[in-house]
């Protein structure tokens, strides 16, 4: 295949190499540096495995000379369908050390995911966990003529297939990489929960700033070890796994399947300091009965992102745990925008989502793309040397930056004359009731401060009278019950009475992707089928 390369590259890239923001350093070439300093010291956990810096660097090592052995050269493209384990980091660095292009997907994903991950990504090879992935895999294969390999690891090898040992016992190591920081390093594709997937292209360069600017925002140093939850599918897991550690010489720790329980007790044994992950696991966490017995002492930061986060549950698991719980604001395109670092207020950890980290700049504006004041509520435009250098599809990369290169991100929030940043909603995240706007976040805010409320999700559902109509799908807090009437009434005194949900539906659990984001389309289709069985308030 031809090699893939930035389809969108800022006006202020001159301006971030000249000031050091962007080095004209590779991932490999970081990690090794890190690597020769700290060869001794902790550098991966999975379960019973670890590894140091010196013996992960070898593995990596290994592994890139197996690649170059089958035929991976620069710029191709090796896809990963792996939960957070060790070989999926020691993957990435053999993929950064021959300057092929890293492609993570879900091992969550099924035929249509994974397959349009591989088909438009032209893979050559894919490194793959057994079981149901490796099916998916198989049953896609005869439609991916470009895809020439399949390692598998932890399970045996069927035909046409190898093992990922195999692979990794390279007899060479293969020759310097041939590209160089400004070469495509990663194609990570969006989670798709509203639309059709969009493939991200970060260079090393944009990858390894990201991992720099958090060094500040989080107090992050050679001391830390991170519990990583999050799959190499995420940025998360790319960031904290790998990044992080190669940068700054921290250790992670991996988690292939959350457990809060196990989450605890790997948290205790091994002194984890910190963790970044959706809401949801802070609560699990804060709440488990286990929770007392065990000696976290060490760890100091819970960084809440991936979903929206109760103020509420920030300041309670905070002191459950003994440490700051924190908000932050990013994405697949740009990993971190905004959060609270160590100076910040203690109120403000909770109350916002922080100020933009780093060189990370942010603007909000209007409908007509004109800058708002403080408190107005407008889309949040970012920009800075971490973003992503566009999409797969260069079509995409019109509507999503400025011609002066503003990421419009698509949300909405507001910022206050401290600069502090809050979160209101998606902009597409509508319900249009009567002609009047309703913000889903907004509403979905005020629910979640009642007393018996543990989650909620606001949908749409279509309307013959008043177009579309609010439906809140709420989970219990444990002990607790509400009924639809009490909050309604809840709502009804404090919002104007349009905003206040037509539906209130109580239910288990909220369904959520693999990222922790509510799945909207599952349960606005489910408003819909409610309301042609003649649902009523």
């Amino acid at each position: 295949m031809a090699a893939l390369h930035p389809t969108h590259l800022s006006p202020l890239a001159g301006e971030w190499r000249t000031n050091g923001l962007w080095r004209r350093e590779t991932v490999w070439e970081a990690f090794a540096a890190t690597a020769s300093r700290r060869a001794a010291r902790l550098a991966l956990v999975d379960g019973a495995t670890r590894l140091d810096f010196a013996a992960l660097a070898a593995r990596a090592e290994r592994l890139a000379g197996g690649l170059a052995a089958l035929g991976v050269r620069p710029g191709d493209a090796v896809a990963l369908v792996l939960p957070s384990w060790w070989e999926g980091i020691v993957t990435l660095l053999a993929i950064a050390r021959t300057g092929a292009v890293a492609v993570p997907a879900l091992p969550s994903h099924r035929h249509r995911e994974l397959g349009f991950v591989l088909e438009r990504s032209a893979a050559r090879a894919c490194v793959v966990a057994p079981g149901e992935p490796l099916a998916v895999v198989r049953a896609l294969r005869a439609t991916l003529p470009a895809l020439e390999h399949v390692l598998v690891v932890r399970g045996d090898a069927g035909p046409g297939e190898r093992a990922w040992t195999r692979a990794a016992e390279g007899a060479t190591a293969p020759p310097p990489p041939a590209g160089d920081a400004t070469d495509v390093a990663l194609l990570l594709h969006t989670s798709g929960t509203t639309a059709e997937p969009k493939g991200v292209l970060h260079t090393h360069e944009t990858l390894l700033a990201e991992a720099r600017s958090l060094g500040p925002a989080h107090g992050l140093g050679t001391g830390d070890v991170a519990l990583v939850p999050s799959s190499t599918g995420h940025i998360a897991g790319i960031v904290h796994g790998l990044l992080v550690p190669a940068v700054h010489g921290a250790a992670a720790v991996l988690l292939a399947r959350w457990d809060a329980g196990a989450a605890l007790a790997c948290m205790a044994a091994e002194g984890v300091t910190y963790t970044v992950g959706a809401p949801v696991l802070l609560r699990e966490l804060a709440a488990h009965p286990e929770r007392p017995r065990h000696d976290l002492r060490r760890f100091r930061l819970f960084s809440c992102g991936g979903a929206a986060v109760d103020p509420a549950l920030v300041a309670e698991a905070a002191e459950r745990l003994g440490c700051v719980a924190k908000r932050v604001y990013g994405s697949t395109e740009f990993p971190t925008i905004t959060t609270t670092g160590p100076d910040d207020p203690p109120a403000r950890r909770v109350d916002s989502d922080g100020r933009p980290i780093g060189a990370a700049e942010l603007r909000l504006v209007d409908d007509d793309g004109e800058a708002v004041g403080p408190g107005r509520e407008g889309e949040i435009l970012a920009r800075g040397p971490d973003c992503c250098l566009g999409y797969l599809d260069p079509a995409l990369n019109a509507e999503a930056f400025t011609a002066d290169g503003w990421f419009r991100t698509g949300d909405l929030g507001t910022v206050d004359a401290a600069g502090y940043l809050r979160i209101t909603g998606r902009k597409k995240d509508i319900i249009i009731r009567k002609g009047e706007n309703i913000s889903a976040r907004e509403v979905e805010d005020l629910v979640a401060t009642h007393p018996a409320v543990a989650e909620v999700a606001v949908v749409g559902a279509e309307d013959p009278v008043q177009g579309e109509v609010a439906v809140a799908y709420v989970v219990a807090r444990p002990g607790a019950s509400f009924s639809e009437q009490e909050l309604r009434r809840f709502c009804r005194d404090r919002m104007p009475p349009y905003k206040v949900p037509t539906r209130v539906v109580a239910i288990d659990a909220i369904p959520r992707n693999t990222s922790g984001k509510p799945l909207k389309a599952e349960l606005a289709a489910r408003a819909r089928a409610e309301r042609a069985q003649g649902a009523t308030p």
